[in-house]
């Protein structure tokens, strides 16, 4: 998912994303600055009061997202999430607030999906992303083995901050809502600043709009679009989209692939999809993007149906589309093969 086919964010926002050229002044002077964490880079495009502190408001929302990833980082071995993973089988064990949330959060998912979506995959993704890494492929022992570690409603919560794995093995991987949690909170960080019109980036997978550029009502989108067939497109003012679509395997035709791992099966899904999701928050969209492309159109429409505000699109490498909303509306340039 990104601005522009052809330029990076900044550029993108000010080529195609403002809609109308008003007259700059200190008071609406776009500020851009990007910064790597997670794994990955996020980038944030703002208006504010003054240059200055529109620039002091966004690096106190990377600092944010920083501390984030030092609470819910798998590969920092001091992160409170690696903590859980090595003491909390079979015992109590105290979480920051954070932590807490997203979890919770999280579990709400795996419910409305009926376990499609589970951050207890950890084990299967540290074995899958070892065969991404270096061509490493699990034998069948090792898939049944950790296969029995996970399993979402072994993860319990216990009010007001404690968390216990009722399983022996498990470990959580939030790679599918903690970019998501981080972008809201960097979100609040602006508006505590005094910022009311940003975008937020997090890896070009999820995009947060708060506001719209001055003159205008939204910020344009354009969707991740495997085809390149549909030209899709969202507006978007107060609200998120994400993208996830499955690793692509440098060898087709070869055994199962990928990040995505249906826990059901204990191995990379297999699809040709790409999935953009538009939902309320940032959180709300990373998660719902990874369910509905484990889920699928059939079972995925199913599920939107029953979230106010919610729109997903799916397409394939080929161009078929499916579309579904409740409410937000995803545009594309070509009708042809889509469902709604």
């Amino acid at each position: 998912m990104r601005l522009s086919n052809t330029v990076p964010l900044n550029a993108a926002l000010l080529l195609m994303a403002l809609g109308p050229v008003y007259p700059v002044t200190h008071a609406n002077e776009l500020v851009y600055r990007k910064y790597y964490a997670m794994g990955t880079v996020f980038e944030i495009a703002a208006y504010g009061p003054s240059p200055s502190q529109t620039s002091l408001a966004i690096d106190q929302a990377f600092k944010e997202v920083v501390r984030l990833d030092h609470v819910m980082s798998d590969y920092i071995s001091n992160s409170d999430l690696s903590r859980i993973n090595r003491t909390a089988h079979f015992r109590p064990e105290p979480i920051p607030p954070d932590l807490y949330q997203v979890i919770q959060q999280s579990l709400v998912y795996s419910r409305l999906s009926m376990g499609k979506f589970d951050i207890t995959v950890g084990p299967l993704a540290l074995l899958w992303k070892a065969e991404i890494r270096d061509g490493t492929v699990p034998s069948k022992a090792e898939e049944d083995k950790l296969r029995r570690c996970v399993g979402w409603r072994n993860v319990v919560l216990i009010p007001p901050d404690h968390i216990e794995f009722r399983s022996p093995c498990m470990a959580i991987d939030l790679g599918a809502i903690g970019k998501g949690y981080a972008v809201d909170r960097a979100a609040a960080v602006l508006r505590s600043h005094g910022i009311d019109s940003a975008l937020i980036c997090a890896g070009s997978s999820t995009i947060y709009a708060m506001g719209a550029p001055p003159g205008g009502d939204a910020w344009t989108v354009q969707l991740r679009d495997p085809s390149r067939k549909l030209n899709p497109g969202v507006r978007l003012s107060g609200n998120s989209v994400s993208t996830s679509e499955q690793t692509r395997n440098p060898e087709p035709g070869s055994g199962p692939f990928g990040h995505i791992i249906d826990p059901a099966k204990g191995v990379p899904m297999k699809t040709s999809y790409a999935v953009s999701v538009v939902a309320g928050s940032a959180t709300a969209s990373d998660a719902l993007s990874t369910t509905l492309l484990l889920m699928g159109p059939e079972r995925g429409k199913e599920l939107v149906r029953k979230l106010p505000n919610v729109a997903a699109i799916w397409i394939s490498d080929r161009g078929k589309s499916e579309m579904i909303s409740t409410g937000p509306q995803i545009t594309t340039g070509s009708t042809a093969g889509a469902n709604r």
